[in-house]
C-alpha cells in the first residue's frame, strides 16, 4: 500500500496547483488538445533504504518526474512560469500525506533543459523524495 499512497500524496498535491493543468497520468488514457499545455506525469521509484537495522521501516526515495508540454512556438515563458510554480509547491522540506503515509521533497526541485517532442516545447521537472514506511 505504500507504493500507492506515495502517489496519492504526490497526485493530489500535484492536482491543488492552481492554475489547473491537464494531466497525463500513468497508463490512464489520454488525447492532448491541439494548441493546449498539458503535464505528462511519472512516479520514477529507486531502491529502498533501510537505515536502521532490524528496525520494520523502510524508506521508499523516488522522483516525481512532470514533463510540462506546451504548444510549439510560443516562446518559454508560459512553461517556465509553471515549472516555477511547481518548485514552490513542491518546496525542500514541504510534505504531503495520503493513507497514513507521509511523503517528504527531500531537495531543491529540478528544472531540466526544454526540448522538442512532436509540436510541443517541453520541459521536465523532478521532484525528489523519501516516504518512511513502518510496517
Amino acid at each position: 500500500m505504500s507504493i500507492r499512497s506515495i502517489r496519492a500524496a504526490l497526485e493530489v498535491a500535484l492536482n491543488a496547483v492552481s492554475p489547473s493543468l491537464s494531466t497525463q497520468f500513468e497508463n490512464v488514457p489520454f488525447t492532448p488538445v491541439q494548441g493546449t499545455a498539458y503535464q505528462r506525469v511519472n512516479l520514477l521509484r529507486g531502491t529502498s533504504e533501510n537505515p536502521a537495522l532490524g528496525a520494520s521501516m523502510s524508506r521508499e526515495v523516488g522522483i516525481l518526474q512532470v514533463t510540462l508540454c506546451y504548444p510549439l512556438g510560443a516562446g518559454p515563458q508560459a512553461a517556465e512560469d509553471r515549472a516555477e510554480l511547481l518548485r514552490s509547491t513542491f518546496a525542500r522540506g514541504a510534505s504531503f500525506t495520503a493513507g497514513g503515509v507521509t511523503v517528504h521533497i527531500t531537495g531543491t526541485t529540478s528544472v531540466g533543459p526544454a526540448y522538442v517532442e512532436a509540436d510541443r516545447y517541453c520541459i521536465p521537472v523532478s521532484v525528489r523524495y523519501h516516504a518512511n514506511v513502518f510496517g
